[in-house]
This record gives C-alpha cells, structure tokens and sequence, in this order.
C-alpha cells in the first residue's frame, strides 16, 4: 500500500463508525496464493499484492478491469458481482453482470504469478466480439516504490522495474493498445475528493508513458476469452528472457479453466472425503497455507495497516502465533488423516535458525528468512530490563520443538536448540516458580501472566514427556548458552521438576472470590482478577501436565482439587467473556478491552477468543474424560457450542470462510483477515473432538433436538 492510497482511502472513509481510515481492508473479497506470493480479489474483482512479507516483492498495490466496446468501458468492480472458491483450492471465481454482457473471471496465484481469465458473454446479438477488448489498469510498485519507476515495452508484455525487483504484465493474446500514467498528483492529493483512476490519456504527458508503474492495456478477446498475467521477479534470480519464457509456458499450459482448477488443487494438502466438518478443514488449510512464507513461517494476517495508523501491523511471524499453529497442526493432521509432514519439518527448521544465542525467540521476524522484523518487545536484545520480552513465545516453541522431536521430525540442530531453550526457561523462570515479570500475551501490558506461566507448564512438560536422550552434550559449547552449562545431566526429570514447580505455584494467582485465575499479578505486587481469554490455554496446559503421571502408570497428575479448580475457571471465563447482539455471538478478548473500538462502547468480539474457548473446554473435556470424571460431557457440550460460532454458517465466520480478528456488534468485521491463529485452533478443536470426545457426540446431537 503506498501512501497515496492510504490518503485515498481516508477520503472515501474519514469518520465512518466501523472503519478506520487510510487502511486496505481485506474483511471482504478472497486470496489467492499459497507458500510465497499473497493475491488479494476483492469482492469487485480488484486485485492486489499483500505477499512482499512472504516473497520481499510488492508487486500490485492498484488495479481495475473493464470491459470495453467500441468506446464504452464498463469497469467491473461497478457491476452486480458474487465471488467464490473452485472446490477446495485457492482458485477464485468471480462473476460480473454489466449491462453489455456476463464476464466469468478465475484468478489464480502459482508461485511470483499470478493468471486472470476473462470469459465474455454478450447479452446483445449485435455485439461484435471484435469491438470489445478487456481494459486493465495496474499499478505496480517494484522495491516498495512508487518515484523513480520504469516500464520496458514488448509485443506480449511490459517490464516495470526500479532498481532490484522487476514486475511483468503479459498477455495471452497480445495489446491492442497500451499506455502509462503518473500516480495521483499533488494538487489531487490535497483535494478533498478521492481521485478516480485510471484518467484519460493525456498528450501533454509524455514522460508519464514509461517513467511510472502505472499501466493502462487493452487485451484483445481471442474467442470470448482474454488471459493476463503478472510476475513478480528479482533480477538477481530471474532475468527478463527468462521470465517472458515463464510467461508464455503460463498461458500455454494453463489455457482453459480445467487446468487452472488441477493446478490450484496440487497448491493444497489433500482432505479426505471422510474429514470431520470438511468445509470447516479445508477452509483451514487453505488460509494457513496462504499465509505462508516458502520458508515456512507464517504472516498472522494480510498486512491491512502498513503505516501503523491504527495498530502495530500484521505481516510479520510472531513465534507465539505461529508455534501455536504448528502444534495444532501437528496435533490434528494424524486425526484428519493429512499428509503435513513437509510443514512440521519446515516450521521446525525455522524455529532452530531463529533461537537467539541466550535459548529465546525475539518478538517478531521477517517470514521469507527470519530476519528481525520492526517490533516493540526486543529487550533481550536491546540494553536495559527485560520486562519488554515476551515469555510465553519461547514457552509455545518449545512445546511445539518438543512434540514434533517425538513424532519424528528431524531437522539438524533440533535437540541443541531444545537444551538451549531449557535453560533460557529456567533464566527467566522466578524462585516462586511463575516466570518473570513480562509483556502479555495480547502485547498491551506487563506482569506476572497466568497464560505465560501456562506456555512454561506446557513447555517444561512435553520436554519432560519428549525429552529421553537430551543433553547438554548436544551443545558446541555450553558456556556460550547462559545457564546451559549448570543444567544436570537427565534433562527430562529436570523438566519434570519444573513443571511440577510452575504446578504448584499457579496457586498464587487462584481467586476464590471470584472462582478463576487471574490475569496476573501487577508491577506493584497487586492481583489483577479480570477475566482475560488468554487464561484459558490452562486447560491444555494442564493436559500436558497430567500426561506424565499417565506416562509413569498412573492416573493423572492433575489432581481433584485442580479440576475443580479448572472447571470453574473455564466456565467463569467463557460465561463471563460471552457477548450477544442481534447479529453475533462470541468471546470479547478480555472485560475492558478498549482496543479499536471505534464509535462501539463495549469491548468487541474476537475470533481468537472464541476459537480458543472452544478448543479450552474440548481439551478441559478430554482431561476430565482421563479421570473418569462426568462433568466431560457438559464440558464437550460447550465446546461443540462455542465451535459453531465460528464455523461455517457461525456469525463469525463469514461467507468466504474467512475468521476476521474481531467483529463490531452490528455484525461488521475488523481488522486483520483472514487471521491464521483462530483457522489453526479451529481445526484443532474439529479434530480434538471428533477423535478423541465421539463418546458424546450423542449427547450433543440430542440437545440439538
């Protein structure tokens, strides 16, 4: 997004109730993409790169499509349009309905292209096809620049480039004509009006033909069809010879929708017929697919706030967020039956090539290389207290690396990155056993977190269950690890021991009075007893915990006075987070939440949140189900309830099986979408029940009666 579109858009929306102005919302339209370059098809057909996060290319940040005859052009994103997927890909169909006639659009992202076909039915018998042309306008911005930019002229296609990235727009049938334009002007920039674009040819403008990135062609129709395509490229990797050729094997293979549709389906991992909430899973895996880096790692949402107007942007891998994913995936691919091998390895290999030198993770990084990414929370790597570090990141790696070491997957350097990270537990773990004063999971605030001590319960157990053969040996050198040299020699039971401590000491944050866990303790020693959903990633915590006493032949090691304990907690949250309007139903984020309101007066509804109650009460469920306990079926009947809000036909889920980050009461979405963390705990929880809570599917069925 350049800032000349941020203006624009603060223009057209400047006041708005439920939209903040100068962002590029994606809460509409659909994707296109997956493992590298990002397509955004709004729900009128424009086009745009969200990918330079994943590919360091930026590729398109305007277009419009018309369709001309004889010297009429009627722009698409004015006409009636509905939008869909193509089965189970990232294929997007879009049709428009202009008076002249029916345009059928499939948009289609391979790799740095990205393919448009254009079918054209005239209404009208007396329409010559040879009069109509499609009419494209692109803007593209090579190197993030929209000054200093050139275009090279072809027969099939033109070059726009400035200094590193080259951006191609070819066609399948040739131009009948084609021409450039400058950006919007000063005096256009301070009008009070937004600019329409593209204007009309201007002759007095010679310079603006080639020195913009701004294009205008006319494609002729070859039998009612007409084909671009666009290449984002480096010239370092790819020269123009090369990519011109990449272009035409494009439209030679990918002539006919057919072949779109084969390969937008080799894009994605395959679902099986017999999947649980199939719609639900597939819709999953595309968006966490789309997010994707070909790294591995993972954007949290399209990038909507650039200039960090209103928030702190999106299109970075946050390694909370992301490991987060990664064990959900991990945990639900055996129970889908889905082949992700390739991505456990890949998230598992960034992880190890990301640690820091003291066993941490820094706030967030760049997704196509782990590079440091802009961000607020470096202290361990700046001077000065580390109360800007956020704890619980390091915890959801480690529970993740720790897993993924007991299924098999098998990076060079995994068991060393996992001794380092236990000693970077320890260093920031208290004497009290609950870590150190932190920021939280949310980013907007410091303390004593239950959610973090929760990630270092999770962390030190499956370290504990998984950890056989880890040692400190695994190190080049010890002494260069803070703490690494003083570990003892059986990490695991030390592991042990830590979880049991971090056990114990939750405890400290148990407030009766109100029957949950608190949010933290403060700076100043206080007990800060609102109800916050990141607390409900106790439930899951304490599975993890109670595992190893499974593990040593016993029943649990969770015991009845912490179930009680758990069973209140998650009720008490769900309950008293629970949000109802006319038009949805939810989980608000935490009780005075103030974060983009806008005009609202109460807290908004988060995906997230919801999603992650869902999956706290399955996992509750399943944890009570160990113990034999009856309260199980209650608990898998308020996850069931919870997962409907944001599955499929939910009122948080929209109709492009997208989860936005928050809803408005009045039903209109915000912020970042789709976002990947609540499409990752969906698919978690469909699996978590469907495999191991069938037993009460009965019940669930009957209160549906």
């Amino acid at each position: 997004m350049q800032l000349r579109d941020a203006l624009d858009d603060y223009k057209r929306h400047a006041g708005d109730g439920t939209r903040f102005p100068g962002e590029r919302r994606t809460v509409s339209g659909r994707f296109s993409g997956g493992n590298g370059r990002l397509v955004h098809v709004g729900d009128d057909g424009e086009l745009r790169d969200f990918g330079y996060p994943l590919t360091g290319r930026t590729g398109l940040v305007r277009s419009r499509i018309g369709l001309a005859v004889g010297d009429e052009v009627a722009w698409l994103d004015e006409a009636e349009t509905s939008q869909r997927y193509v089965g189970d890909t990232a294929l997007v169909e879009t049709v428009h309905e202009t008076p002249r006639a029916t345009v059928t659009r499939h948009d289609l992202t391979l790799g740095d292209a990205h393919l448009t076909r254009a079918s054209v039915e005239f209404a009208d018998g007396d329409v010559d096809p040879a009069d109509a042309s499609l009419v494209v306008y692109a803007r593209f911005a090579p190197d993030g620049r929209d000054d200093r930019v050139g275009q090279l002229r072809y027969d099939d296609a033109v070059e726009v480039y400035h200094a590193d990235e080259r951006d191609f727009l070819a066609s399948a049938t040739g131009f009948a004509d084609l021409r450039g334009q400058l950006p919007a002007t000063f005096p256009e920039l301070l009008d009070d009006d937004p600019t329409e674009l593209p204007r009309d040819r201007d002759g007095d403008r010679y310079e603006e033909e080639r020195l913009s990135g701004e294009v205008i062609a006319d494609v002729p129709f070859d039998d009612g069809v007409a084909t671009v395509a666009t290449l984002l490229t480096d010239r370092a990797e790819t020269d123009r010879e090369a990519a011109r050729e990449r272009l035409a094997d494009l439209f030679a293979d990918l002539d006919d929708v057919d072949a779109l549709a084969e390969a937008a389906a080799d894009a994605l991992p395959s679902v099986p017929e017999s999947a649980p909430a199939r719609e639900s899973v597939v819709a999953d895996l595309r968006v966490l697919s789309l997010l994707s880096a070909p790294s591995g790692l993972r954007i949290a949402g399209p990038d909507f706030d650039p200039y960090y107007e209103h928030s702190g942007g999106y299109g970075y891998t946050w390694f909370r967020d992301d490991a987060e994913i990664s064990g959900f995936l991990l945990g639900a691919a055996d129970a889908v039956d889905l082949d992700l091998d390739d991505w456990h390895a890949r998230s598992a290999r960034m992880y190890v090539d990301t640690q820091r030198p003291d066993g941490s993770w820094p706030h967030r990084v760049w997704p196509r290389n782990g590079a440091l990414a802009p961000g607020w929370a470096n202290a361990r790597i700046e001077d000065g207290p580390d109360v800007d570090y956020q704890a619980d990141q390091t915890g959801s790696v480690v529970a993740y690396l720790a897993r993924a070491r007991a299924t098999g997957v098998d990076v060079a350097g995994l068991d060393a990155t996992l001794v380092a990270a236990l000693a970077g537990l320890d260093r920031t773990l208290e004497p009290d056993g609950r870590p150190v004063v932190c920021q939280n999971a949310w980013e907007d605030s410091a303390g004593r977190f239950a959610h973090t001590a929760a990630t270092f319960l999770e962390a030190y157990s499956e370290l504990a269950r998984h950890g056989e053969g880890l040692s400190v040996d695994a190190l080049d050198d010890p002494d260069a690890v803070p703490g690494a040299a003083s570990l003892p020699d059986d990490l695991a039971a030390h592991a042990r021991d830590r979880a049991r401590e971090v056990y114990d000491a939750l405890d400290d944050l148990w407030v009766p009075e109100r029957g949950c866990y608190a949010v933290r303790e403060t700076l100043d020693g206080g007990i800060d007893d609102r109800l916050d959903s990141a607390t409900l990633a106790l439930a899951a915590a304490h599975r993890s915990f109670d595992a190893l006493g499974a593990a040593d032949g016993e029943s649990g090691a969770v015991d009845d006075e912490r179930l009680d304990r758990l069973v209140s907690h998650v009720e008490t949250v769900v309950d008293g987070l629970s949000h109802e309007t006319d038009d949805i139903v939810g989980l608000i984020r935490y009780e005075g939440d103030g974060w983009r309101r806008a005009d609202q007066l109460s807290e908004k509804v988060w995906t997230v949140s919801t999603a992650w109650g869902a999956n706290a009460c399955a996992e509750l469920a399943a944890l009570l189900a160990a113990h034999d306990d009856p309260r199980a079926a209650e608990m898998t009947a308020r996850a069931r309830d919870l997962l409907a809000h944001v599955s499929p036909g939910g009122s948080l889920c929209e109709p492009t099986t997208y989860l936005p980050e928050q809803f408005f009461d009045d039903g209109t979405p915000d912020s970042a979408t789709p976002l990947g963390w609540p499409h990752a705990i969906r698919l978690a929880t469909v699996a978590l029940l469907d495999d191991e809570l069938p037993q009460f599917a009965d019940r669930a069925a009957a209160d549906d009666d």
